[in-house]
């Protein structure tokens, strides 16, 4: 909030998928607050009051810590259009270097919002996206391959 009061444009909001993962709906209360002009009180979003901004410019919710290319359906579902994803080892890891990693995770950000502007769930039909997408980026099929055995299970601790 002290960000926003005092102009900020960007601050990390907590990812929900990779190595930073929190709970769900208190990312997403989190988010609202960060680019809504009124938020509605809900406690199971971590929101304890209403709060009406009115036309206080918004901020940009940014994501980053143990993302890839795997993530990017949860993170285009969760985050939209105004965001800011932080793909540093899932750009930095791929296999043939700093540019077909970040042509990958293009790839993998387009074919997604290609996707949900068609109407396709990316919550259940995210895998099988970007499997297509990799078909025709080999690019994007190299980063498939090093990242489909990474996973961060531990349990979330902002839970309420």
């Amino acid at each position: 909030k002290a960000l926003r009061l005092s102009g900020g444009d960007h601050i990390h909001a907590g990812t929900v998928v990779g190595k930073l993962e929190g709970e769900r709906d208190i990312t997403l209360g989190f988010v609202d607050l960060l680019r809504d002009d009124f938020v509605e009180k809900d406690r199971s979003r971590g929101i304890y009051f209403t709060q009406d901004w009115v036309s206080l410019p918004g901020v940009l919710p940014v994501a980053s810590g143990g993302i890839h290319v795997w993530h990017m359906p949860a993170l285009t579902e969760i985050f939209g259009d105004d965001s800011v994803l932080q793909f540093g080892g899932g750009t930095l890891g791929h296999p043939w270097g700093n540019a077909p990693g970040a042509v990958a995770n293009r790839v993998a950000l387009e074919a997604c919002v290609q996707a949900r502007n068609e109407g396709r769930d990316l919550a259940s039909e995210g895998n099988q996206i970007i499997r297509e997408a990799s078909k025709w980026s080999p690019e994007l099929a190299a980063a498939c391959e090093v990242w489909k055995e990474i996973k961060f299970e531990f349990q979330a601790m902002d839970t309420i």
